[in-house]
């Protein structure tokens, strides 16, 4: 595919804008659906979104085209994500502002720079260890409202939720980075999976069958641009781009307009304590991505 970066950072800004809302999504979709039914909805969709868009490339011969222990591999990886993530991330959502859980969600890139040490072997650099002491800062800011000598979070059960859907996340795409497959077509495959894993679930500990309209217009908005077609959207703005790096930075602007969507969207008012940490994770993800560029 040939370069082409007006295209690229039009899919890119694209993508940015529409993750930008979902925080602001899953909070006004959590008035009407429980974690548990806003998830099973949310991935049914997207699982249609993702089939609709393989069978238009052309690729439904590779849903078979893979080895038996490539789909065992998927479905442990399916029932990561979507089944375990945004099982524990929606939860984290019913529990506390979206203006904490967004932030604390975003640092999962920290997260992934620390398991792919232990996990891949990379090595630990000054610099990933600088930007975690800055993000965990900001973390520990946005979780105790700005006390921070107080040491007592605001919710600690929607803190440990939310920062530990980012070590889910993380292995999900350590591993997911392993497989020498279409990555369409996995992600079409692990969310096959994982739905059958939250249908189960579903029916044990909520009740997937009391739908409101409301909440079912939310899961599919949730569906479409969280779990979809934004990620197609993302992977586009790569191929197109003559320099990853150039796409990659536009990501930073996801957290702060998602800060605008949910004041404007979701009217909570946005504290001082959650831009301040917010800006600390911020400055200590762009450490990181410096530490890349060096290593270039």
């Amino acid at each position: 595919m040939k370069t082409n970066q007006k295209k690229a950072y039009i899919y890119a800004l694209s993508a940015v804008l529409l993750w930008s809302t979902v925080a602001s999504a899953f909070k006004i979709s959590l008035k009407y659906f429980d974690s548990i039914q806003l998830l099973l909805y949310s991935s049914l969709i997207s699982f249609i979104v993702i089939f609709s868009i393989v069978i238009i490339q052309g690729k439904r011969k590779l849903i078979f085209s893979y080895s038996k222990r490539i789909y065992i591999y998927l479905a442990i990886l399916g029932f990561i994500n979507p089944f375990a993530y945004y099982l524990i991330l929606f939860r984290a959502y019913e529990l506390l502002p979206a203006q904490e859980v967004q932030p604390l969600n975003y640092t999962w890139a920290l997260t992934l720079t620390y398991l792919s040490v232990l996990i891949l072997k990379h090595k630990l650099t000054f610099y990933d260890f600088l930007a975690g002491i800055i993000c965990y800062i900001g973390v520990f800011i946005i979780a105790t409202h700005g006390n921070i000598f107080d040491f007592s979070f605001t919710d600690t059960q929607g803190v440990f939720l939310a920062l530990f859907s980012t070590f889910l996340w993380s292995i999900y795409w350590i591993y997911s980075t392993k497989l020498k497959i279409d990555p369409l077509i996995g992600i079409l495959i692990n969310f096959g999976v994982g739905l059958s894993f939250i249908f189960i679930w579903a029916l044990w500990f909520s009740n997937p069958f009391d739908i409101n309209v409301y909440g079912l217009l939310g899961a599919c908005y949730v569906g479409i641009f969280e779990m979809g077609i934004t990620f197609i959207f993302w992977l586009q703005a790569m191929k197109l781009s003559s320099d990853t790096s150039k796409i990659a930075n536009l990501i930073f602007i996801s957290p702060f307009l998602s800060l605008l969507f949910i004041s404007l969207i979701v009217e909570e008012e946005i504290l001082f304590s959650t831009l301040i940490g917010l800006i600390f994770i911020i400055i200590g993800l762009l450490i990181q991505q410096k530490k890349k560029k060096e290593s270039l």
